[in-house]
């Protein structure tokens, strides 16, 4: 059964690559050997965060008329946040990319946090491969951006491109430790609001000392991305950063990161939060916190 899903999302049947998404978010059983088939794979993944407002999901749409109009085909990810009753996805993005889910060379896939605090799927990974699996020429990632997930997408994510907007100084400020780390491109959205012009020039003078350890500079494109605006220097600044030889060296270390995200997956599928307060209960007074995590 699983050769076959496989066969047939190579071919580019998008009902069997939808089910198979199903399957693995589900854990139905046996999914691992449709995961342990998947083929090596190269297709570029460009991560799509920032904090809420900035125009992400505008954004992502824009891109996508970009890379069509030049023959490309694409699977996007759009993690929503998720309710904290159900964990269900709202949904938001299915609004503002509803012109692509009929095009044919679109494949887009709304996906919950299911309550993962890090902003991302819990299966992120898998999903990812999967669709690299499909005939599909670039992978795009858009985050809920929130919490640590402008930072867990540089774990996923070929080239992470950086949404901001010109009146998120004083935020950029707060987050920029980590920001300065993971952009690979930053583009400041909606940039024909006032004093975009001077946002862009002292976001630009705090990237340099990130010239030093990237050994390249990083990329600011103003875009206004409800109008289209800048998108095609947004797609050019990806395509350069995709022919950059440190993308080579990066894979390495992405393929570390996935790696140790699922072994911890794996190591943990047996613990149950339940059961540890049960546990933790019985023993009473007399509980050492190191001693019983010792035995995990």
């Amino acid at each position: 059964m699983w050769q076959q899903y496989l066969y047939q999302i190579q071919q580019g049947d998008v009902k069997a690559l939808a089910r198979s998404i199903s399957l693995v978010e589900n854990e139905v059983p046996g999914y691992e050997l449709l995961l342990q088939s998947l083929p090596s794979s190269q297709q570029p993944v460009i991560g799509i965060t920032g904090p809420p407002g900035a125009g992400k999901s505008t954004l992502v749409d824009a891109l996508i008329d970009t890379l069509t109009k030049e023959g490309k085909k694409l699977g996007v990810l759009c993690i929503d946040p998720s309710s904290p009753f159900n964990l269900g996805a709202l949904l938001g993005d299915r609004i503002r990319m509803s012109d692509w889910y009929n095009n044919p060379n679109v494949f887009i896939r709304s996906l919950a946090t299911r309550g993962s605090l890090g902003g991302l799927h819990p299966k992120i990974i898998e999903i990812t491969d999967l669709l690299k699996a499909a005939p599909v020429d670039y992978v795009i990632i858009e985050t809920v951006g929130i919490g640590q997930s402008e930072i867990e997408i540089a774990g996923l994510a070929d080239i992470t491109v950086v949404v901001v907007v010109p009146e998120a100084g004083d935020e950029i400020q707060t987050m920029k430790a980590g920001l300065m780390e993971i952009a690979d491109i930053f583009v400041v959205n909606k940039a024909d609001r006032p004093d975009a012009d001077l946002f862009v020039s002292n976001l630009t003078s705090m990237l340099a000392p990130a010239f030093h350890t990237k050994k390249t500079p990083i990329p600011v494109i103003k875009t206004v991305a409800a109008s289209k605006q800048g998108i095609e220097a947004l797609y050019n600044a990806i395509l350069n950063q995709i022919a950059h030889p440190i993308l080579n060296e990066k894979r390495s270390w992405l393929l570390a990161e996935k790696a140790y995200y699922l072994i911890s997956q794996k190591r943990m599928a047996g613990v149950d939060k339940n059961d540890l307060k049960k546990k933790i209960a019985a023993a009473g007074a007399d509980f050492n916190l190191y001693q019983f995590t010792q035995a995990y």
